[in-house]
């Protein structure tokens, strides 16, 4: 078979629509007030944790795959994991048991984890410089581009039930098609990743790296609030269906895709301010949406919540390769995914109880203590940021 160019813009796409689906697994939570009356016998915490419970095989699927991409390769680690998406996302198109559902949507996220790494350390095999940088910028806006896409299928899907929004999961067919059909991998693709592992790659992750990895857990667990707190506050105050609902969680990952494109300037613009300022923008994004009186103010809450959002993850994984050596950021950038998926994984039990035990455990409540949580981060940015500031100062 005549290979593709990687410069093509065929082999580009091909590459990049691996990340449509890594952040898929939280898109179902707009259908949560319809799974409430089917599942009375668990609580509401538990049929949240349908749309949580993926992030823990996230984790799994991220430990596994340097093991997987040394015996089988990076390119059949992939097509296995879009595998377990099809099948195991697609599952509760038709299944009723509780359990069987919560089974399923853990594989789902075994199956994201085991190329969620690959999605992003791939693009270093085929492009380097400004180059790599504007791939880097594209793969991040991908998943932003998923979201919305998801959201919006979702918002029309819920026309049938909550069943059929599942069914977002089959496009993990085509896009397997397209990549098995069009990506071939380097013979040394998998070469870096094993000589990482050989070489004592953990003495690399150092206190930065951790704290790095700390304060993404944290942002996650109050970010992801809007994901399954969002549908119960709109219901509770009256304020959208079910299928706006879907359709304004999508606006929030699609802010990714604009600050993805421009992220890069206001790197090198804003420097380390722009860590205090995307996490402040969370803060304001939450209480927006805490207290939104109509419609326009959910909304409007909700742009500066996935503006926030968007600039804080890029914003993570530069820092992160900054302060390793080049070989090892493959695995510190593992490291920082599965303290991600750890907090997208304990969202709703930590939200719910500081809710709970500080409060009514209101919706409101929960988007108050996340917005609450969210600011002490900010305020760890800021620290941050006056940190650097001297010692830049100080090499002046």
């Amino acid at each position: 078979m005549h290979k593709i160019s990687p410069q093509s813009s065929f082999f580009k796409t091909a590459l990049l629509s691996i990340s449509l689906m890594l952040m898929s697994s939280s898109q179902i939570s707009p259908s949560l007030p319809l799974m409430y009356a089917d599942f009375p016998q668990i609580s509401r915490t538990g049929v949240e944790l349908l749309s949580s419970i993926a992030g823990s095989g996230i984790v799994v699927g991220l430990c596994f795959n340097p093991l997987l991409v040394q015996l089988v390769k990076p390119k059949a680690t992939i097509i296995l994991g879009l595998l377990l998406v099809l099948i195991a996302g697609s599952y509760p198109i038709y299944a009723t048991n509780y359990g069987g559902i919560l089974t399923a949507r853990f594989l789902l996220g075994v199956g994201v984890g085991l190329y969620n790494s690959l999605a992003v350390s791939l693009l270093a095999q085929f492009y380097q410089g400004p180059e790599l940088s504007t791939m880097l910028g594209w793969q991040n806006a991908t998943g932003s581009l998923g979201i919305a896409l998801f959201s919006g299928a979702v918002s029309w899907l819920l026309n049938w039930g909550w069943h059929a929004v599942f069914a977002i999961y089959l496009l993990a067919l085509p896009i397997l098609l397209l990549f098995s059909g069009v990506v071939s991998l380097p013979a040394a693709t998998s070469q870096p990743t094993t000589l990482a592992a050989k070489s004592h790659p953990w003495k690399h992750l150092n206190w930065t790296v951790l704290r790095i990895a700390g304060l993404m857990f944290f942002m996650h667990a109050f970010f992801m609030t809007q994901t399954f707190k969002l549908p119960q506050l709109a219901w509770t105050q009256h304020l959208a269906s079910v299928q706006q609902v879907a359709l304004i969680s999508g606006l929030v990952g699609l802010m990714g895709w604009p600050v993805g494109l421009i992220y890069g300037k206001l790197k090198q613009k804003l420097q380390t301010l722009l860590l205090p300022i995307s996490l402040l923008l969370q803060v304001g994004g939450l209480l927006m949406m805490a207290y939104a009186p109509q419609i326009v103010v959910l909304v409007i809450g909700a742009i500066i919540l996935g503006t926030g959002f968007g600039l804080a993850v890029p914003y993570a994984f530069d820092w992160v390769a900054a302060v390793v050596p080049e070989a090892a950021v493959n695995l510190a950038t593992t490291v920082v995914l599965i303290l991600i998926n750890l907090g997208c994984t304990i969202s709703p039990l930590l939200v719910n109880w500081l809710a709970t035990t500080g409060s009514d455990g209101s919706p409101q409540a929960a988007f108050s203590f996340a917005a609450g949580g969210m600011g002490l981060l900010t305020l760890y940015g800021l620290g941050h940021y006056w940190y650097m500031t001297k010692i830049h100062r100080q090499k002046v």
